[in-house]
């Protein structure tokens, strides 16, 4: 009997529940207005540690954490592909550094590694890290900026990686920064508390420059924000979808994007 390379994956894909999912796929895809897609689209990818234990019981954690990466480089090439221009991805919290064990942060950190490295190895893919990255190991730290700067100049989609991230850091750095800055200018305490507007925090921020994120979607069931872009989320729409990160489908993602186009977006008003 002669084996053929491929010859699972072929039956796969026409197997008549690989053809709905497909069929359902295309159907969805082609609802969406081009013209109505959000600019911004941030990510609470939630449930790798979970995901692991479900499906790799007795395997180290590692193994989600994996699967959430390799999850992570197919979603932005969907938001790619659909002409998104701006992705944010969370991928460790400052909460998270203090509450983790060494055992699962050294793994943690090592996926986050690799995950940078390919994501800034994509031709024109932009790359910049946002969080504390003092609180990181040095190795972790150097790649993230070594990635930021190789990938400066690059023109294609800009992929934000919130790593040692936390919205109340973020706030505390961007006003920091700003009183810095207004000092250097010689403005006093008095003359900036008359004068404040929020477009001058905004410019502090670790986003600053780009779009606030249109759409935030979170996973794995947990419908909050837990801290995450606090500031830049005041108008975002939210979708919270019930699978864990690794099993997030390209039909949840048309979905996300099928319900924030349904929407009227109000900013507030």
């Amino acid at each position: 009997m002669v084996h053929h390379e491929g010859a699972s994956e072929t039956w796969d894909r026409l197997s008549p529940t690989r053809l709905i999912y497909s069929t359902y796929e295309t159907r969805l895809r082609a609802g969406l207005d081009p013209r109505e897609m959000p600019r911004h689209v941030a990510v609470l990818a939630d449930g790798n540690r979970r995901w692991a234990r479900t499906n790799a019981p007795g395997q180290p954690l590692e193994v989600g954490y994996k699967a959430g990466a390799d999850k992570l480089r197919e979603f932005v090439g969907w938001c790619d592909e659909v002409g998104i221009g701006v992705v944010t991805l969370w991928v460790l919290s400052t909460e998270n550094l203090q509450r983790s064990g060494p055992d699962e942060l050294l793994p943690l950190m090592g996926v986050i590694d690799r995950l940078t490295r390919d994501l800034a190895a994509v031709p024109d893919y932009r790359v910049q890290p946002m969080g504390d990255l003092d609180l990181l190991p040095e190795s972790l730290a150097t790649t993230l900026r070594e990635a930021a700067l190789e990938t400066i100049d690059n023109t294609g989609i800009h992929i934000n990686i919130a790593v040692a991230y936390g919205g109340r850091h973020e706030l505390r750095d961007a006003v920091r920064s700003l009183l810095t800055a207004e000092a250097a200018k010689g403005t006093t305490l008095e003359e900036l508390s008359r004068t404040l507007d929020p477009n001058q925090i905004a410019d502090h921020l670790y986003t600053k420059g780009q779009p606030d994120p249109d759409l935030l979607i979170r996973t794995s069931g947990e419908q909050r924000l837990s801290g995450f872009l606090p500031w830049q989320s005041a108008h975002s729409e939210l979708y919270f979808c019930e699978a864990l990160w690794p099993d997030f489908r390209k039909i949840d993602f048309y979905r996300a994007l099928r319900s924030y186009q349904q929407r009227e977006r109000r900013f507030g008003k």
